[in-house]
C-alpha cells in the first residue's frame, strides 16, 4: 500500500492515523472544540459540516475554515459533508452539496475533502479534477448502515473509488454478526495485498466491530477515527483509549515481526 504524505503525517505507514470528528454546531462551538482536540494530539482532524448551524451559508464556510486554518497549526483538516442517507445529521439538495465542496477546495484550507461514492461518476470524477487543480487531496467515501456488503462488492466499491481518482478509499458497513467482521477485514487485506497505490479506511460500525477499528495496522486500514468531545458514528471509542490500543498493538506487533 502506497504512503500518501500530508503535512508531517504518513498515511499508510504504520500505525493507523487517529482521526478525531469536529461536531460543534456554531462557530464558538467548533473553535472551542478544535483547541480540545488540539490536546488530544490526533493525527488528522475531520470538520463534520453537516453539524454546522449555518453549513447553508457558504461565506461562513469560507470564514470558519479560515478562523480554523489559524489554529491547526501543521494538523491536516478533512472537510466532510456526510448527507443524511450515509448517516448525516442534514439534509441538502445534491446541487448544493456539489456546490459546498467545490467551494471548500477552492478555498485551499482544508488538506482533504470527503466526497462520497453514491455522488455518482461524473460529479465525483468532476469534484477529484478541480481537487487536483487545487492542491486538495480527495476521499472518495462510502457508508451502509444497513448491513455489511458481501466481500466482492466491498472490493469491487473500493476499486471504484481508485478508479476515480480518489487519493483515499473509505468504506464504513454495519455488521449484524461476527462473520460480517471478517468478510470487511478479508475485504481489506485484500486490497491491502494487491499493493495497490491508494491507502485504504475501512470499518465496521457499531460496538460489534470495534475491533475493525483496532487493528488496522494488521489488516491494512491506515486510519481510524476516535471521539474527542462527540463520536460522529456508533461505535467511535474516547481518542486516547483508541491511541493506547494502537501503541499496544504496535509494540507487540513489531516485536512479532523480530521472532
Amino acid at each position: 500500500m502506497k504512503m500518501l504524505k500530508i503535512k508531517d503525517i504518513e498515511i499508510g505507514e504504520g500505525i493507523p492515523k487517529v482521526i478525531i470528528p469536529l461536531m460543534g454546531t456554531t462557530d464558538q462551538e467548533l473553535l472551542e472544540e478544535l483547541e480540545e482536540i488540539k490536546d488530544l494530539k490526533p493525527d488528522i482532524i475531520e470538520w463534520r459540516a453537516d453539524a454546522y448551524s449555518k453549513v447553508e451559508d457558504l461565506a461562513a464556510i469560507k470564514n470558519l475554515l479560515e478562523k480554523m486554518s489559524t489554529q491547526l497549526f501543521n494538523i491536516p483538516l478533512i472537510f466532510t459533508f456526510r448527507t443524511h442517507k450515509e448517516g448525516g445529521m442534514k439534509e441538502i439538495a445534491g446541487d448544493y452539496y456539489l456546490k459546498l465542496l467545490k467551494t471548500v477546495i477552492q478555498t485551499k484550507r482544508a488538506d482533504l475533502v470527503d466526497i462520497e461514492l453514491s455522488s455518482g461518476e461524473t460529479i465525483v470524477k468532476e469534484v477529484v479534477a478541480l481537487a487536483e487543480e487545487n492542491g486538495v487531496y480527495m476521499i472518495i467515501s462510502n457508508h451502509d448502515f444497513q448491513q455489511t456488503p458481501t466481500k466482492d462488492e466491498i472490493i469491487c466499491r473500493l476499486e471504484t473509488m481508485q478508479l476515480l481518482g480518489g487519493h483515499i478509499s473509505k468504506i464504513a458497513v454495519m455488521p449484524k454478526n461476527v462473520q460480517d467482521i471478517l468478510t470487511l477485514l478479508d475485504a481489506t487485506i485484500t486490497m491491502k495485498n494487491k499493493d495497490r497505490d491508494y491507502p485504504l479506511i475501512t470499518m465496521a460500525m457499531g460496538p460489534l466491530g470495534l475491533i475493525s477499528r483496532l487493528s488496522g495496522e494488521l489488516f491494512g486500514s491506515a486510519c481510524t477515527f476516535g471521539a474527542g468531545r462527540t463520536a460522529s458514528a456508533p461505535g467511535q471509542i474516547p481518542a486516547n483509549d483508541l491511541r493506547n490500543v494502537l501503541n499496544i498493538f504496535h509494540k507487540y506487533f513489531e516485536a512479532g515481526r523480530d521472532i
